[in-house]
């Protein structure tokens, strides 16, 4: 059913045409747009929207809309945003997710907008709260508990001893000065996070003119600041062994629900695709989410009105830390549609040409840049995985004739040299799906292949043919493969016995990697559950500005941000340091602005890559499907 503009707010034409962050803020049940130099700022009495819009590869933009809402903002002002953000997808064409985020209880996906973090202010429009600047108001000393590697969660605690841990890092913000407490079982990347914050806190509370005082859990003698902080909580007594945790309890154990238009629940044993009806919209309960499903041929209003209905769900069942996520028919993610025992593989719903026609042409009367905007048929998406990937994964290293069980802190550990067979179970149309696969380093020798594929077969043949077999080589890998394993990491070299046999048979050099010498990682992928670091020469010329390195020597440990990579490459550079050197702290560098040092383990300075490239995928992303199409008609 095609939008009417006139249905749609005028504050949100021409919106999304940019990569970046737009925000609005509720004022008087209107969305107000807040001005650049204030985003990341929130107020405890406010409700906003928020747009992210991320430029693609191939040239068009993915929308994520979250509407924010502060602990202390109005049931009026928190339906207003909920109601816009239904809007706000209107105007982009319908092809939008709606994350409903809460004060204190956001999705790592919102928090990673906001570097280092979001602290909400009091006051708010709302119930009359005044705005107050810093220089106005006196400093109140506050307790804050931080929480995460790499997205922060940043929550204010009461200003107590109760509330310290030892699993947990706090921030503790006094009018002179702020002290960094380390429990003793937070972790070196907890730590240089939260650093961030302090450094974030001084900025925004202090101007930037207050001391920092580091303390370390259960170090006490001749620490000054150690003192100075005990001081504060009326003297040093040892915190309970027992760890503290934000422990409400977990969320009860809801199974999936699924309710339709005025929340009537769907009649059904079996979640399957074919309940959904494009001219309704359902409600998917599933405890700690609630989906909110809109059929492509449902008027705006009925979208709103799911949306409050989803509201009023979660208020009468008292569960403030669910969330609520908003897709339109034909953009459902993984997560949803694995919540269905049965869901086609392609999806038959498209966006109305003859709204978003109406849409361009509008906005083009008005002066807005419309490029791409009039053709939504066929869109080129992302390669996205043709397989659900929250399955069961088990790896084995071959070692000359026989396999090697690798644990699941190793399994995301290859090395060039060697060979690998995988089998990854997971929920399919028909029941489980079983892939088999062998995966070859491009240094791998000829004797240990056969035994993969030989060993590989006799698994297939144990499950009575009933699983797909795959054959993959390094630098060949199609999409769905990167998604299984997640955060993958291939080392130089090999470990097992028919690698190491070859070298020195053959008087090789052996280059195999070494925690304690000299390594240079290359960072790619798509996103957290999508990633790669693979080892590289260790020289200058393989360095790319289009990409993210980490460099280290055993103790010095480097991230390289080249110019021309993402903040996504960034993010991901810095996850896969939990897997490379978990426990040394990386000093990050921009591109043009290297330590000698960094030079120096490089060998020496020279000229290398300095052109944005492409990084698509070299291998067509549907392999695997194709496979298991094949088996299916044998």
């Amino acid at each position: 059913m095609a939008v009417s503009m006139r249905e749609v707010d005028a504050v949100f034409q021409g919106v999304g045409q940019k990569d970046g962050l737009e925000i609005w803020r509720i004022e008087k049940l209107q969305a107000v747009p807040v001005p650049k130099e204030s985003h990341g700022r929130f107020f405890t009495g406010d409700s906003y929207v928020i747009l992210k819009t991320t430029a693609l590869k191939n040239g068009s933009f993915r929308h994520d809309i979250h509407y924010w809402l502060g602990k202390d903002t109005s049931q009026d002002e928190a339906g207003t945003a909920a109601i816009k953000t239904v809007e706000l997808d209107a105007a982009l064409g319908g092809r939008a997710v709606q994350y409903r985020e809460v004060q204190g209880n956001e999705t790592e996906r919102f928090l990673s907008y906001f570097k280092p973090c979001i602290i909400p202010e009091e006051g708010g429009i709302a119930s009359g709260f005044r705005h107050t600047e810093i220089n106005e108001r006196e400093h109140v000393t506050r307790l804050f508990v931080c929480r995460g590697k790499h997205t922060v969660h940043v929550k204010e605690v009461p200003f107590a001893r109760s509330s310290l841990n030892h699993d947990d890092i706090f921030i503790l913000d006094t009018k002179s000065k702020i002290f960094q407490f380390n429990g003793s079982n937070s972790s070196i990347q907890e730590r240089a996070k939260a650093l961030e914050v302090v450094q974030y806190l001084k900025d925004a509370n202090h101007e930037g003119k207050c001391d920092v005082g580091s303390v370390e859990d259960g170090k006490l003698m001749a620490d000054a600041d150690a003192g100075e902080f005990w001081g504060l909580f009326g003297g040093f007594a040892p915190l309970p062994r027992k760890t503290f945790s934000d422990l409400n309890g977990k969320d009860s154990a809801f199974s999936s629900n699924l309710n339709k238009g005025q929340t009537v629940p769907v009649d059904c044993d079996v979640l399957t695709r074919e309940l959904l009806d494009s001219t309704k919209c359902y409600l998917l309960d599933c405890g700690s989410e609630i989906y909110v499903w809109m059929g492509r041929e449902t008027p705006l209003e009925e979208r709103k009105r799911a949306g409050s209905a989803a509201e009023e769900l979660l208020r009468e069942g008292n569960r403030p830390k669910s969330h609520i996520v908003r897709l339109m028919e034909g953009f459902e993610t993984v997560i949803f549609r694995s919540k269905f025992s049965k869901w086609p593989k392609k999806a038959d719903a498209v966006v109305s040409d003859e709204s978003r026609g109406k849409v361009a042409a509008l906005l083009k009367r008005q002066g807005f840049n419309v490029k791409g905007l009039a053709k939504a048929a066929p869109v080129k998406e992302e390669p996205q995985p043709q397989i659900d990937c929250t399955g069961n994964l088990q790896v084995w290293r071959v070692n000359g004739t026989e396999k090697t069980f690798l644990s699941f802190s190793e399994q995301c550990k290859f090395y060039s040299g060697d060979c690998y067979i995988f089998q990854y179970s997971y929920p399919g149309e028909e029941g489980e799906e079983c892939l088999i696969g062998t995966w070859f380093g491009k240094k791998s020798v000829q004797d240990e292949k056969t035994t993969a594929i030989s060993v590989a077969s006799k698994m297939v043949e144990s499950l009575k043919f009933q699983a797909v077999m795959v054959r993959l080589y390094e630098g060949k890998e199609p999409a769905e493969f990167f998604s299984i394993f997640q955060n993958l990491v291939i080392f130089k070299g090999g470990v097992s016995t028919g690698y190491k046999k070859f070298v020195s048979e053959n008087g090789i050099e052996d280059d195999t990697y070494s925690e304690n010498g000299v390594a240079l990682f290359r960072v790619q992928g798509s996103g957290p559950e999508n990633m790669q670091a693979i080892q590289v020469d260790t020289a200058a010329t393989s360095l790319n500005s289009s990409y993210c390195y980490v460099l280290h020597d055993g103790e010095t440990l480097f991230t390289w941000i080249g110019n021309l990579s993402s903040s996504m490459d960034q993010e991901l550079a810095e996850r896969q340091l939990d897997v490379i050197k978990p426990n040394l702290q990386s000093r990050m560098l921009k591109e043009g602005s290297e330590y000698d040092q960094f030079w120096k383990l490089l060998g020496v300075k020279s000229e290398y890559p300095s052109q944005k490239i492409a990084k698509d995928q070299e291998s067509d992303p549907h392999l695997l499907e194709k496979y298991s199409t094949l088996r299916k008609m044998i």
